[in-house]
This record gives C-alpha cells, structure tokens and sequence, in this order.
C-alpha cells in the first residue's frame, strides 16, 4: 500500500482554516472596530504592550501559530483555485504555493526569535 503524505499537508490547512474562520473576525473586530470606535482603550493596542506580549513564549507562539496557520491554509487554497483555473501543473503550482508558506513560516520563527 502507498503511503500518502496528504496529512502533512492537511494538518496545518484545517488548523489555518479553522483559525481564519473563528479567531480572524474577532481579531478585526477588535482592532478594527472596538478600539478604534472607544469600545476598548486605545492603550491595549500599545507599541509597548505589543512588545511585551510578544517577548514572553506564549506571546511568541500565538503570534507564530496566527501567522503560520493560515498561511498554509492560503497556500493549500490557492493550489486548488489554480487547479480549478485550468492550470494543469499541479506540481509547480504545489511547490510554489507550500514554498511560499514555509518561507513565511521560517520567517515568523526568525523575526519571533529576535524580539
């Protein structure tokens, strides 16, 4: 029996959907809308808040998970609408698409590591 590697892939794409669908809105709605409407002060979005949210290693990996996971969400949905163009290489498109996530992803990791 042929082993798939669809897992991998699938693994990061439903987690990054799932993220994107629930966590996203209320991200926007909060800096987007409740900060910017007096909803919530405007220190909580603070420069310096910020950084110290992403200094601590929770703040890191909720910042590398909302910036990663979708990113192989976008890249897996991107694969499939040029599939759904018409263009036929899938394995160009594939390695383009998941490149492009892992280098996202590599470069959250480094710019995470230098706060």
């Amino acid at each position: 029996m042929a082993q798939s590697h669809k897992p991998i892939i699938w693994g990061p794409f439903a987690a990054g959907g799932t993220l994107a669908a629930l966590i996203m809105p209320v991200l926007i709605f909060v800096t987007g809308v409740a900060v910017p409407l007096g909803i919530l002060p405007p220190e909580s979005l603070s420069y310096n808040r910020a950084v110290t949210f992403a200094g601590t290693w929770l703040g890191k990996l909720i910042l590398f998970v909302f910036v990663s996971l979708p990113a192989w969400h976008a890249a897996h949905r991107t694969r499939i609408t040029v599939h759904d163009l018409g263009v036929r290489a899938d394995r160009l498109v594939a390695g383009v698409v998941y490149s492009l996530a892992a280098t996202l992803t590599i470069t959250a990791v480094v710019a995470l590591l230098r706060i």
